[in-house]
């Protein structure tokens, strides 16, 4: 038998069982079309996350007080019994000097806490950053509308506030003409100058639920630290995406000669957005394998139901089965007639299953779209070529023994069966 002829009697065969043929391929399709919307939810979520990443800069660095994690107890490790020594505005300004760093384009350092935010009757808490006006260069922020805070507004400790779009929706209600309002932080006042353009989330939370404060006002009123130098984090401008190990290497040196460190002993941590961005693959690349194994205990149920199915049909077909060997058909022409039904509902199973999935994840990303969230399911070649080559495994894999079993069946035993 050759395989053309088996194909055209696999199809005859299934259409004279259209009932049963059809909540068969109903397993596959479920399977194949949840493996597909897995994985392309799990890739869009990738996607989302590394693009708000990215979207700030690949040439932002991160610096903070305290050792790298899991690395040796140093001076300034409260491991070793000792006060960590804190970046300072002093360490900034180095960092920031063309001459000792040449690598670093400008340096932006900071204090958050937070704070509450009231207007009119209406709070709303979110996080409150004491910035200098490097900040929105170092950290590629937009305003939408307004200014962002400058040299001016910090000389003269002004009580001026930029408001993230999600804040000023929460007390105002909208994030357009709000500049000139008075709002209360922790009961005092400040004017806003300025509200801006929605990113969404990034390394360290939603840039969009946040206010920004000149830094000389947040350490006189509202931020307070042990020292007046002090501050939580600075964040660093390379000059390019190709400089940022040569910056890492800069800034090392300074903080290591500033902060008098031992040699392989150091009271800070730089992260990159490169460490950022391998973290979160690293998670969603989990996370999209967890959920699309999820999904594949779908694929190997519908391949449960085709190994069940096509045993009924080898019980139905015995005396077929007996005719046709005394006939003359090889028990290979047997194996291959079995093996080809089943294999052909794995397929057309798996072609449907592809149209659905693709159809699941268009529908959640319209919703993602329609409720405001930036995400869009990403339906890859990949995901496409694994659920379907899977399916037809599945299809070959449990029509295996139904098949054999048939090919083994002896012609007079058969013919004999009622």
């Amino acid at each position: 038998m050759s395989f053309t002829q088996a194909v055209f009697e696999a199809l005859e065969s299934l259409n004279g069982n259209k009932m049963r043929s059809g909540l068969t391929v109903l397993g596959i399709v479920i399977g194949v079309a949840a493996v597909i919307a897995m994985l392309a939810v799990g890739n869009g979520a990738q996607a989302s996350i590394t693009g708000s990443i990215s979207s700030i800069g690949t040439n932002l660095l991160f610096v903070f007080s305290g050792p790298p994690p899991n690395g040796p107890p140093g001076p300034g490790d409260q491991r070793s019994g000792n006060n960590e020594r804190p970046l300072t505005l002093a360490d900034a300004a180095a960092i920031a000097d063309p001459f000792a760093a040449p690598s670093v384009e400008s340096a932006a350092p900071a204090i958050q806490g937070n704070g509450t935010i009231t207007f009119a009757g209406e709070n709303s808490t979110t996080t409150i950053s004491g910035v200098t006006p490097a900040y929105s260069l170092v950290r590629n922020l937009e305003l939408a509308e307004g200014e962002f805070i400058n040299e001016e507004h910090m000389n003269g400790v002004m009580s001026v506030v930029v408001l993230g779009p999600e804040t000023a929706e929460a007390i105002f209600g909208h994030a357009d003409g709000v500049v000139g309002e008075t709002i209360r932080i922790e009961g005092q006042p400040f004017r806003v100058i300025g509200v801006l353009v929605a990113k969404g989330g990034g390394a360290f939370g939603s840039e969009d639920n946040a206010a920004y404060i000149p830094f000389s006002t947040a350490q006189a009123r509202l931020i307070k630290r042990a020292s007046r130098d002090e501050i939580d984090v600075l964040f660093v401008q390379a000059t390019s995406a190709e400089s940022v190990p040569l910056a890492v290497d800069e800034i090392s040196n300074i903080l290591r000669q500033r902060h008098r460190t031992p040699i392989g002993v150091d009271d800070f941590t730089i992260f990159t957005q490169q460490d950022f961005l391998s973290t979160f693959a690293t998670i969603t690349g989990v996370l999209t394998i967890f959920l699309g194994g999820i999904a594949g205990i779908s694929l190997l149920v519908g391949g449960i139901g085709i190994m069940n199915i096509m045993l009924v049909s080898v019980t139905e077909r015995t005396r077929e089965i007996g005719l046709r060997k005394a006939l003359g058909a090889r028990k290979r022409d047997i194996l291959l007639q079995f093996l080809t039904e089943s294999s052909l509902l794995s397929l057309i199973g798996g072609i449907i299953g592809i149209m659905f999935g693709w159809l699941i994840a268009f529908v959640v990303g319209q919703v993602a779209a329609a409720t405001g969230n930036n995400f869009t399911p990403i339906v890859g070649t990949d995901a496409i070529l694994l659920s379907t080559s899977f399916s037809a495994i599945i299809g070959l894999f449990f029509g295996i023994y139904p098949a054999s079993r048939a090919a083994n069946l002896e012609p007079v035993e058969a013919l004999r069966y009622e």
